[in-house]
């Protein structure tokens, strides 16, 4: 049986479409409204913000402005400081410029009398330097005094000078080539000399005869038998208890030990007085204390001896050493500042 037919579909209402619109219309202007109000809040908490910035920068520049003030009034004052300070500089510029015109004409002054004082204050150092070289036996002291005149006298523009000047190059090159005695080397010698007095041997030592049985540089046989050591024993013996020599110096083989003790002390007075007389540059009395102990050396104590003979050998060289010393003078210097002196004292009276 057939369905009967369905029947038709009603209509949609009219208002139903407008109620969907209105709805979407009001869910957007909510949401309009919503975002205009999340954009005010936005926008009143950046207003605040800038507010805030602008207070504290009104704040920052109101102290800073307190501070301008402050350091315009220091460095106002500072300007009236600096401002008397320089007024009192170009007081004190003032009086220096005073002080230096009079400062110039006093040197103008002494440059003028420097040339004319020059020769007599050479003179005088000079002459003090040759006492000085006199006393102490170096040429030092006159050196220095000749190289400060040349070099004084290099400065000096006075032609009455010249002169000078070449006589002081003169006498430079004398004194430098002067040959004095090494005082330092013979004192060194004189001690090493005083050194061997003591183990000098003395003139009456007792030495084994020269060719004797057991001496130096004789080989002594020796016997195969018993009875011929015995009887070479025997024979050494009997000739040790008799030995004939000859005796060239008696005083110096009959001397006493005590003899002895005083002859080496006299010995080192002798070497200690020419020591004391180059120390003082006596070289005369060196010599003479030198030749006195050459003599003891040679009569007392034993010329055989290899001590001896260095310690002869030794007195020797320092006697041919020992020479007065002729120490050089500058009189050619003097004689010629002399003469500049006169000239400069002549000039002087004929103003």
């Amino acid at each position: 049986m057939a369905a009967p037919p369905a029947a038709p579909a009603a209509p949609p209402h009219p208002a139903a479409p407008r109620l969907h619109g209105a709805s979407h219309g009001l869910w957007l202007a909510w949401l309009l409204a919503a975002v205009g109000l999340v954009l005010s809040l936005m926008l009143w908490q950046k207003l605040g913000g800038m507010q805030e910035q602008l207070a504290r920068q009104s704040s920052d520049a109101g102290t800073q402005s307190v501070e301008a003030r402050t350091l315009a009034r220091q460095a106002e004052e500072g300007v009236r400081d600096m401002a008397g300070k320089v007024a009192a500089l170009d007081a004190r510029v003032a009086e220096l410029a005073a002080y230096r015109a009079q400062l110039d004409e006093l040197v103008h002054s002494v440059t003028r009398a420097r040339d004319e004082n020059l020769a007599v204050d050479l003179e005088a150092a000079l002459r003090l330097a040759q006492d000085q070289t006199q006393l102490t036996g170096s040429v030092e002291p006159l050196l220095a005094a000749l190289r400060t005149a040349e070099r004084r006298l290099a400065r000096s523009s006075d032609p009455r000078l010249a002169p000078v000047g070449r006589a002081v190059a003169r006498d430079l090159e004398r004194v430098k080539a002067a040959s004095l005695p090494d005082a330092a080397g013979l004192l060194a010698r004189l001690d090493q000399l005083l050194r061997q007095v003591d183990v000098l041997p003395a003139g009456n030592d007792v030495h084994p005869a020269r060719g004797a049985p057991g001496a130096a540089g004789t080989p002594a046989t020796t016997a195969d038998s018993w009875w011929g050591r015995l009887w070479q024993s025997v024979r050494d013996e009997a000739q040790g208890l008799l030995r004939v020599s000859r005796v060239e110096r008696p005083e110096a083989s009959m001397m006493s030990p005590e003899q002895v003790f005083f002859v080496r002390e006299n010995l080192k007075l002798r070497l200690q007085g020419a020591r004391l007389a180059l120390l003082a540059r006596q070289y005369e009395a060196a010599r003479a204390d030198l030749s006195a102990a050459a003599s003891a050396l040679g009569t007392w104590f034993d010329p055989a001896s290899r001590r001896t003979q260095a310690a002869a050998t030794l007195l020797q060289q320092i006697q041919a050493s020992t020479r007065a010393a002729e120490l050089p003078r500058v009189d050619e210097t003097l004689v010629a500042l002399g003469h500049a002196v006169a000239s400069a004292g002549a000039a002087n009276g004929a103003r």
